[in-house]
């Protein structure tokens, strides 16, 4: 019996040896949303592809720190807005007139259409569309990540508002508690094309209230607007804007601003933050988002750090020689860079 009994832990214990450890990370997509997990951390990301490649959930220990106050996907469909990670493309933020310039040339928009609206032209008209596709999904012993393309170019409306053929890819990519997502423009067009693409964040803390955070800015120079939200082409240290160094206290301030002249590390990233009780986030964007737009109202509970390859306006600021950071991509040629969320203190 003995014998019997010593054989059977011998056998138990071998099989405990060989079985393999559960996986730390998986990716699957389940009806229309792709979910990334990591179990080391505890943390979670789900991504619509076909809705603007959107990103609506970013949840450490079950808090869900993207703002997200729908009750269901079928309800934010119905009426998307200031929720999850919007990408904003072909263009963010405002455009001074109906029109924007590019290699020298004036391209106006046909209006009529109804993908872009309004005498201030804002946001591209990408934020919902449908044509986004999967092409990898996966998941290993390092992240999960999901990659997704649009090809701008098989979509006539689109090209007869931005006339450069061109794909994008965005990968989003869960690793060791932190999100990264990394964005490829393909340039497909004859001619250089601009880029000024950007997202658009909307973070919520759940450990307090929008008034008892705290905010630090890596940046330098803050751009002077309008009225209406537009460059005046006036620039300040950002001293006079947040006159004390460190942490500044969000309830002292109603937030809508560009900022420029970013301040890197090492590694070329530049560092906003927002700091509750004990929850913080660092949003790090690379050395090609080379601006940062600030919103945060206030009587509203959510901070917007928008990591942007230019400044707002930048399209028709260049045209005018008042702004010097536009980049392009060469025909042929590839654009690309990253920014990464982080949690920590949940």
């Amino acid at each position: 019996m003995r014998a019997r009994l010593s054989a059977l832990s011998i056998s138990l214990w071998t099989l405990a040896a060989v079985s393999p450890a559960p996986a730390r990370y998986d990716a699957r997509q389940t009806g229309e949303v792709v979910q990334l997990s990591d179990a080391g951390s505890d943390t979670r990301v789900a991504v619509l592809p076909a809705f603007g490649n959107m990103a609506f959930e970013f949840s450490v220990k079950r808090h869900n720190f993207l703002r997200w106050p729908h009750a269901s996907i079928d309800e934010f469909k119905a009426k998307p807005g200031a929720a999850g990670i919007p990408f904003l493309a072909p263009w963010a933020n405002r455009l001074d007139e109906q029109a924007f310039y590019a290699n020298g040339k004036r391209y106006p928009f046909d209006m009529e259409q109804g993908n872009v609206r309004g005498p201030i032209p804002i946001h591209g008209f990408l934020q919902t569309t449908d044509r986004w596709r999967v092409i990898d999904l996966k998941a290993d012993g390092q992240s999960a990540s999901v990659t997704s393309r649009l090809e701008f170019f098989r979509e006539t409306a689109w090209m007869k508002q931005w006339p450069f053929a061109h794909t994008v890819e965005i990968t989003h990519r869960l690793h060791n508690g932190e999100l990264e997502v990394r964005t490829r423009i393909m340039n497909l067009s004859a001619e250089p094309m601009p880029v000024s693409i950007g997202f658009h964040p909307y973070f919520q803390l759940t450990d307090s209230m929008r008034d008892e955070w705290t905010i630090t800015v890596g940046a330098r120079t803050r751009w002077l607007l309008a009225d209406n939200k537009l460059p005046t082409g006036e620039t300040e240290p950002i001293e006079r804007l947040f006159p004390t160094p460190g942490a500044v206290p969000l309830k002292d301030y109603n937030l809508d601003d560009v900022f420029s002249d970013l301040a890197r590390d090492r590694e070329g990233r530049a560092t906003m933050s927002v700091i509750g009780k004990t929850q913080r986030l660092d949003v790090m964007q690379g050395s090609n988002f080379r601006a940062t737009v600030i919103f945060a109202p206030r009587n509203q509970n959510f901070i917007c750090f928008e990591p942007m390859a230019s400044i707002t306006n930048a399209l028709n600021l260049a045209q005018k020689g008042v702004y010097k950071g536009l980049q392009s991509v060469a025909s042929g040629g590839v654009w690309e860079e990253r920014f990464w969320i982080r949690p920590s203190g949940f």
